[in-house]
């Protein structure tokens, strides 16, 4: 039952050890049209992924998206002595014979979300060895949060060359009221996951409530926990000896819904996207609307329409329901389009603008002035090429090199595969002029 370990070492050596890699080339001009249907949570899965540490047994995880980041969670689980098989979009996790409590540094240097298995590990096993995370190349992302929780459970914490290592008190972790200093998701997943066999009862303040938390809780509950508070920002769990397998499908991906309603408002087109939560997206359609769109909500479908160029249209991002900062990439490629000026303020991740040098190539007029960019859009974008510089990014540049004239050249393109399941075809699906080729440039 370990088929996708199996493909994940073949992929890996493979990226590792040749010296050819992939880019899109891409011809503007063409308005996206069409129906699609939008993918599961890059974002949810690998919250839930980690939570099957919690209970042995197998799972079963329905729309599950084929990517790079699960192929190399799966790896890291892989690692422990979890086998994973994944069939087209569901996913078979098995959790019965754990080998292994540590999450060792070329795995979880790779990714974030790879830290997550802290919590699950030290709920179930009272200690984890795990490798302080790598993941995008912008900007640093503490896990300050992440230990403080735990040491709040009545684990100890020590730092012992580049590895967090935790232990449980003797008789397990304990509960605990935690107030979380700044609304984070990754914090709050992961000490949930390590509350929810903590002995009593523990009250989580200043929670994130984004859908993939949401959704990680209502698995817990599934599988036994104890959970109130679901979707509010205070959390409040009573630990339970012990938990159940379950299946569970994974929520749609708002980022990749928000993407592709982005880019056919941007190159005047007509799109339905399909299996998706509009509620989700209830920020995101606001300022498309706002933006002069038509966005029609019919049940878990969004048509979007747009025949000529968008106002300039401000936007400042925050935690959810506010606007994702994974999406404000993508609104500066749109808003280049606009006739006038804009600006975009990013309040989550203040330095996460590494697009705007790439998006300057194709013809971008875009200022910085500390976390805030002033767009000012109505310009001829002309093709050209450019990287990827990681995830969010990359999508900018393929929306923008959409609209730009003549050919451009996407650069580094695995970041794109870490989050958007063969973004090429499915925009391709869409009336695109993309395609992926091999290439030797780095």
């Amino acid at each position: 039952m370990c088929i996708l370990p199996t493909l994940i070492n073949t992929i890996f050596f493979t990226v590792q050890f040749q010296k050819f890699v992939d880019k899109f080339v891409i011809t503007g001009g063409k308005p996206l049209q069409g129906r699609i249907t939008i993918s599961g949570a890059k974002n949810a899965s690998l919250a839930i992924m980690p939570a099957t540490l919690l209970a042995g047994g197998v799972y079963h995880l329905t729309n599950t998206p084929n990517l790079r980041d699960v192929w190399t969670l799966s790896r890291l689980l892989g690692t422990m002595g979890v086998h994973a098989e994944l069939n087209d979009t569901d996913l078979f996790v098995d959790t019965s014979n754990i080998t292994s409590f540590e999450a060792p540094y070329e795995h979880v240097k790779k990714m974030r979300a790879s830290f997550h298995v802290l919590g699950p590990l030290l709920g179930r096993f009272g200690e984890a060895k795990i490798s302080l995370p790598g993941g995008c190349a912008w900007g640093p992302r503490p896990v300050d949060l992440h230990l403080k929780g735990m040491e709040k459970l009545g684990a100890q914490i020590d730092l012992e060359g580049g590895y967090v290592v935790a232990k449980a008190p003797q008789g397990g972790l304990r509960g605990a009221r935690f107030h979380f200093d700044i609304s984070s998701v990754g914090a709050t997943e992961n000490v949930l996951m390590a509350a929810v066999l903590a002995k009593g009862v523990t009250t989580l303040s200043n929670a994130a409530i984004e859908p993939e938390v949401t959704a990680l809780a209502r698995m817990l509950v599934n599988m036994g926990a104890k959970i109130e508070g679901i979707g509010t920002t205070t959390l409040e769990i009573e630990g339970v000896p012990e938990l159940k397998p379950v299946n569970e499908e994974t929520i749609p991906d708002r980022i990749e819904a928000g993407t592709f309603l982005i880019g056919a408002a941007m190159t005047r087109g007509k799109i339905t996207i399909d299996k998706t939560n509009p509620y989700h997206l209830a920020a995101v359609i606001a300022k498309l609307e706002e933006s002069g769109c038509e966005v029609d909500v019919n049940g878990d479908s969004i048509t979007l329409t747009m025949e000529h160029a968008p106002k300039p249209t401000d936007i400042t991002t925050a935690p959810y329901p506010g606007f994702p900062t994974d999406l404000q990439a993508q609104w500066m490629a749109y808003m280049l389009t606009a006739e006038g000026t804009s600006s975009i303020t990013d309040t989550i991740y203040t330095d996460r603008f590494k697009h705007v040098p790439e998006l300057l190539r194709l013809g971008a007029d875009v200022e910085m002035a500390e976390n805030t960019a002033i767009i000012k859009g109505g310009k001829k974008l002309s093709g050209a090429t450019v990287m990827s510089t990681d995830l969010r990014a990359s999508a900018s540049l393929i929306l923008a090199a959409l609209v730009a004239e003549g050919r451009s050249e996407i650069l580094r393109v695995y970041h794109l595969d870490r989050g958007y399941e063969a973004i090429e075809k499915r925009l391709g699906v869409l009336g695109a002029q993309i395609r992926r080729e091999r290439t030797e440039e780095f």
